[in-house]
């Protein structure tokens, strides 16, 4: 199994236990300072994470166009985050997680016309059906 696929795979299975620890850590309080919150400790474990591998000294090789878009990237990752723990507050998990995974649609999509990613044909018909998903496990 390629050590890509693995990465993956954990990333959904901490994505999935993310958005349920959050629903019940945002109860009673405001989805921003929830927000504000994780972010403070996912910046401590990944600058421990950084230091503990021996990385800090490589902040020193970035060029301007890593920083620009990786301060971009954190921009809309910041703005991700604040809109979807708004979402778990006063919506359903259920619901709240599938439309938040249409992210998966777009971000298809937007390789597809800006990086010149090669789609397959499977990949294709993936997304139409994810978008059937999407709105199948979100109606009423």
């Amino acid at each position: 199994m390629p050590t890509w696929l693995i990465y993956a795979f954990l990333s959904a299975v901490f994505a999935a236990t993310t958005s349920i620890l959050a629903k019940i850590g945002i109860a009673g309080v405001d989805s921003n300072l929830a927000t504000a919150i994780r972010t403070i400790v996912i910046l401590f474990f990944a600058w421990m994470l950084v230091a503990y591998q021996g990385h800090l000294k490589d902040v020193t090789t970035l060029n301007r166009t890593n920083l620009i878009f990786l301060v971009l990237s954190g921009l809309a990752t910041g703005l991700s985050w604040l809109f979807y723990f708004k979402a778990l507050q006063v919506g359903e998990v259920s619901k709240v997680v599938p439309i938040d995974k249409l992210s998966l649609v777009l971000a298809i999509i937007i390789a597809a016309t800006f990086l010149k990613e090669k789609v397959s044909l499977l990949g294709w018909l993936g997304v139409p059906l994810i978008s059937l998903r999407t709105l199948l496990t979100t109606l009423k």
